[in-house]
């Protein structure tokens, strides 16, 4: 689990950077609002984080601005205020604002920890119906898939893949496992139907900013297109 900590008491920071890896748990630290920007840029590439910690006095600006921005793009990220600011107003503003949950300073360390759990389960649940990556935007529950705001059209199939794709972007998703998931809506499913799948979905793609990478052997990757052009695609077995 990838948390970012956006906290600029180094002491605070520190002691919870320690703990949370004890348990297992990447932390990303910032003491900046601009920081906590190119690490949330960073993580396009590899995958959401898991949840946000955000202070809300930091040096170069308010915390509840750098929240209003990040919900424009990323609806998703659980996020949970960590401030001194007590006032039931305070509390109010910063749930308005976007956050998902708000403890206040000081704090016990196992009521945030248990907070931390909470979240995280509610945001895996969140991104079960609703995924983005990229200009990509799958919508579970409505059948529907966007790129760049425009609906894009999909047979149940293609959708299905997609969303298995987008659920492990940008990592790997075993051929298998497409295979299987493709049974068990129809029990004729071969072995080629996830190669004929995804071979559907790079066409339907081709403008949409990212690109399904084969891994011989292996699966397939759903990644960003990097700049100045497509990736190579290596061929299907």
């Amino acid at each position: 689990m990838r948390l970012l900590l956006i906290e600029d008491d180094a002491l605070i920071a520190r002691e919870l950077g320690l703990r949370w890896q004890a348990r297992g748990w990447a932390v990303s630290a910032c003491t900046r609002l601009a920081e906590a920007d190119a690490a949330v840029q960073a993580a396009t590439s590899e995958g959401p984080y898991a949840l946000v910690v955000l202070d809300l006095g930091l040096p170069d600006g308010d915390g509840l601005d750098w929240l209003a921005r990040l919900r424009q793009r990323d609806r998703l990220t659980p996020v949970l205020v960590l401030t001194a600011r007590d006032g039931v107003s305070d509390r109010v503003l910063g749930l308005r604002s976007g956050a998902d949950d708000y403890l206040v300073k000081p704090f016990a360390v196992e009521e945030l920890d248990a907070r931390v759990e909470a979240l995280t389960r509610r945001g895996e649940a969140r991104r079960g119906a609703l995924l983005h990556f990229g200009r990509i935007t799958w919508m579970g529950e409505q059948g529907q898939v966007y790129v760049g705001g425009q609906a894009l059209e999909l047979s149940p199939r293609e959708f299905e893949v997609l969303g298995l794709l987008l659920q492990r972007a940008p990592h790997l998703v075993p051929k298998r496992a497409l295979i299987d998931a493709l049974a068990q809506r129809n029990l004729e499913v071969g072995d080629s139907a996830a190669e004929l799948y995804v071979s559907r979905l790079r066409r339907k793609l081709a403008a949409s900013g990212t690109v399904i990478r084969t891994m011989r052997g292996f699966g397939y990757m759903l990644n960003l297109e990097p700049e100045g052009g497509a990736a190579s695609e290596d061929a299907d077995d």
